[in-house]
């Protein structure tokens, strides 16, 4: 940055005063974690040589808090990945299986939504369809934050339900399935070259219940790309250009995850792990009836405490996800 060239080139001079600016924070952030474990030794000591048992609830309140900070912070280094640091666009659809699977849809919605608001990111939906009778169809969000992709991506696949169901009226257990697919949102310093002849545009009068999800105007835009089949919508916004500008990013960056899945199914077609999302692949299974279980199939964590889970307690399951990425990607190196 004290070079005297350093602004002639101004889309390399604003990358690298964003990788600065990230590796500012994570020193300082460390700087902090080793100032909380000094206090803590400090207070250790302290109690040790006053025998002060009123001190020692104080202690293990700053322990917990520095293990849930540490934990955190372990997480975050193992999203190393291209795109992990990007925010995330979700796309969640709902099975067969009419109502009940739309419902469960719905619930999957509201158990991202919630982990979001636990983490402090934001979220805004960008296009959904609601069910006829309850639930919705399929919905696409995005959520803003630090490593909100990296986190998220552990969620791609299919997520099945069991449970008796509250729409049947002889109280029949039920199997309910959603895929939910995860995509990261593309810088603009990324190109992704989308032809205008490959593309078609299509304007359309919203649809729903209306309300802070849906708005009833003729602004909602659908664009289609043709050589991939890609279709994206946007109704959220009243303005139909800046719905159409959602869309195109949207377009961009399940383009740029296209193109860039063919290139690693090409380098690793022996890669008898890799599955394509499918109905009976599912990645992890709901089960609340007639036990309550959560079970992830791919590294074989299991939580009993299913109301926390729905309500966006999954960071166990992301955490084991990735340790198990991480595993086998050594395993591969070597």
């Amino acid at each position: 940055m004290s070079r005297a060239d350093f602004w002639e080139d101004q889309e390399k001079a604003q990358k690298i005063l964003r990788d600065r600016s990230r590796v500012d924070e994570e020193i300082k952030n460390w700087l902090k974690k080793e100032e909380e474990l000094e206090e803590i030794l400090i207070l250790s000591d302290f109690i040790r040589e006053t025998e002060d048992t009123d001190d020692v609830e104080e202690l293990v309140g700053r322990v917990k808090s520095l293990d849930e900070s540490l934990g955190s912070y372990e997480i975050e280094m193992m999203l190393s990945g291209e795109n992990d640091e990007n925010n995330a666009i979700i796309f969640i659809n709902s099975g067969a299986g009419g109502t009940e699977a739309q419902d469960w849809a719905e619930m999957l919605f509201r158990m991202y939504l919630k982990w979001a608001e636990r983490k402090g990111f934001e979220t805004q939906v960008v296009d959904m369809l609601s069910g006829e009778e309850a639930g919705i169809k399929n919905v696409t969000f995005l959520v803003s934050g630090k490593h909100a992709y990296g986190y998220l991506k552990c969620e791609s696949g299919i997520h099945r339900l069991v449970r008796v169901s509250p729409y049947d009226a002889n109280n029949r257990r039920h199997t309910s399935f959603a895929s939910v697919y995860a995509y990261p949102e593309i810088s603009e310093d990324i190109e992704v070259d989308i032809k205008e002849e490959d593309i078609r545009i299509d304007t359309y009068r919203s649809s729903g219940p209306g309300g802070q999800h849906v708005n009833r105007t003729d602004s909602a835009v659908r664009i289609t790309h043709i050589p991939t089949g890609i279709v994206v919508q946007c109704q959220n916004e009243r303005s139909q250009h800046k719905n159409k500008s959602m869309a195109m990013a949207i377009l961009k960056s399940r383009i740029y995850q296209f193109e860039k899945k063919k290139q690693d199914e090409k380098m690793d077609t022996l890669n008898k792990e890799k599955k394509d999302i499918a109905w009976g692949s599912q990645i992890r299974s709901y089960t609340l009836h007639p036990y309550r279980l959560i079970k992830d199939h791919r590294t074989k964590h299991e939580e009993h405490n299913a109301d926390a889970v729905l309500d966006g307690d999954i960071d166990a399951f992301i955490k084991e996800y990735l340790l198990y990425l991480t595993f086998n990607q050594k395993r591969k190196d070597n």
